[in-house]
C-alpha cells in the first residue's frame, strides 16, 4: 500500500501535533508494511532527516505555510498530487486540513474538539470554521482516528460522524527517549541551562490563554509561596501562542516572579532531562484530547498533578493526583502537599512509571496501518473511483 501523510500542520515542530507526526512516522517506518510519501513545507524538510531514504519527501512551497493558504493548498493542490502519485490512502493529521475532494481513500486524525468546550480558545474565524466547515469535511473522510474515547464521543456528538468510521488509538510514548535516567545529571543540566537551582514544579505546554490555564497555576503558585515560604521554583516550558501576553503579564505582576522561569520551546534533546530534573509535574489544562506531557513525565519518573478535564482522566487513570483546574485553592493545596511529601512523590513516581508502560508507538503504528486498510475497503463500498 502507498500511503501519503500531510505534515504541514506541525508548526515548525513546536506543537503536540508535530510530536505525533514525528513519532507516528518513525513507528510506521519500523512497522515496515507500506510505502510512504510525506508532504513537507520547505523549511521543515530538515525535521524529517530521520526519514530520508526511507520515504519520499515532497516539498511544499513556503507560501502555503500561513493557515489560510495552507487550508487552500490542502483543498486545491493536494488532491491533484495524491491522484498523480496514485496514493492508496491519504492521511491528514489535523481536523482543519481534512480534504473535501476524494482523490483516494481519506484518513484523518482528530486530536480534540476543544473549540466546542472552551469559549474563546481561538479567534472568531477559526471558531466559525471549526463549528461550521469541519463537520462537513469530517463526514467526507473514510476513516477517522480519535486519540481518546473522549475525543471519539465528541466527534460523534458535534461532527455527526458515524461511529463505524471511528477508531480510538491512544498515543504512544517513545520509551527510548523518555525513561528515568540519571536524575542528578538532569538536575545539573536544568541548573546550567535553565537557571533551575532549587526543587521545581514543571509545566510543559504552549503558552496559550485561557485554554492551558497558566494564569490560575501562577496564582496558585503565588499562594503556595506566600503560605509556605518554600524555596521551590516554577518552570513553564513552551512557545508563545494565542493569548501568551496574558501569561507574561501575570508573571510580571507576581510577587514571586524571581522564582518563575519561562523557558520557551524546549528542544527534543533536552526535554527528557527536564522531566527527570523536575520534582513535580503540574498539568492544569482546561481541556485535552489526550495530554502527552504528563505521560512523558511519568515515563521519566516524575510525579504528576493534573486536571482530569477532557481525556486526561481517561489517559492518566489513578497514576496522577487529580485537581479541579478552576479551583486555585485545590491547586495550591496539592502544590503544598507534594512539595512537603517525599513519600507521596515516590508513590506517584512508581505508579506513573508502571502506567506509562501501557503506551507505545509500535502498537499505535500497527493500529494505524489497519485503519489505512479499512479506509481502502470503505472507499470501495462507497464507490470511490480514481480521477
Amino acid at each position: 500500500m502507498h500511503a501519503g501523510l500531510s505534515t504541514s500542520v506541525i508548526q515548525r515542530g513546536q506543537t503536540g501535533v508535530a510530536q505525533y507526526v514525528f513519532a507516528l512516522t518513525r513507528a510506521l517506518l519500523a512497522h515496515g508494511q507500506n510505502e510512504y510519501t510525506l508532504f513537507v513545507l520547505e523549511k521543515d524538510m530538515h525535521l524529517f532527516d530521520f526519514a530520508a531514504g526511507s520515504v519520499r519527501l515532497i516539498p511544499v512551497a513556503e507560501r502555503y505555510r500561513p493557515p489560510v493558504n495552507n487550508i487552500m493548498w490542502h483543498q486545491a493542490v493536494l488532491p491533484g498530487l495524491a491522484g498523480r502519485l496514485r496514493l492508496d490512502v491519504l492521511h491528514v493529521p489535523s481536523y482543519r486540513r481534512m480534504l473535501w475532494s476524494r482523490p483516494c481513500p481519506l484518513v484523518a486524525t482528530i486530536h480534540d474538539l476543544a473549540q466546542f468546550h472552551i469559549s474563546g480558545k481561538y479567534n472568531w474565524p477559526r471558531m466559525a470554521y471549526g463549528r461550521m466547515v469541519v463537520p462537513q469535511l469530517a463526514r467526507r473522510q473514510d476513516q477517522i482516528v480519535a486519540i481518546s474515547e473522549n475525543t471519539a464521543r465528541d466527534i460523534v456528538h458535534f461532527l455527526k460522524v458515524p461511529p463505524d468510521r471511528l477508531t480510538v488509538i491512544h498515543n504512544g510514548v517513545d520509551h527510548d527517549r523518555f525513561f528515568p535516567g540519571n536524575a542528578m545529571q538532569a538536575k545539573t543540566l536544568a541548573r546550567d541551562r535553565f537557571g533551575l537551582e532549587r526543587p521545581f514544579f514543571l509545566y510543559v505546554a504552549r503558552l496559550e490563554h485561557p485554554a492551558k490555564n497558566h494564569t490560575r497555576l501562577l496564582a496558585a503558585f503565588d499562594r503556595f509561596k506566600a503560605a509556605t515560604g518554600s524555596p521551590w521554583q516554577l518552570a513553564l516550558a513552551g512557545s508563545d501562542w494565542h493569548g501568551a501576553e496574558h501569561i507574561h503579564q501575570a508573571i510580571e505582576q507576581s510577587r514571586f516572579a524571581a522564582d518563575i522561569r519561562c523557558l520557551g520551546f524546549v528542544p527534543d534533546g533536552f526535554l527528557p532531562d527536564l522531566y527527570r530534573a523536575a520534582d513535580v509535574f503540574v498539568y492544569p489544562s482546561l481541556f485535552e484530547g489526550f495530554g502527552m506531557p504528563p505521560i512523558e513525565a511519568m515515563a521519566c519518573g516524575c510525579p504528576v498533578i493534573s486536571s482530569a478535564r477532557g481525556s486526561l482522566g481517561e489517559v492518566l487513570g489513578n497514576a496522577a493526583v487529580r485537581v479541579d483546574p478552576e479551583d486555585m485553592e485545590a491547586i495550591t493545596a496539592q502544590l503544598q502537599a507534594l512539595s512537603a511529601g517525599a513519600a507521596e512523590r515516590e508513590n506517584l513516581r512508581a505508579a506513573g512509571l508502571a502506567h506509562a508502560r501501557r503506551f507505545n508507538w509500535p502498537g499505535v503504528a500497527a493500529a494505524v496501518a489497519k485503519v489505512y486498510e479499512r479506509a481502502a475497503e470503505t472507499a470501495k463500498t462507497t464507490g470511490l473511483r480514481r480521477p
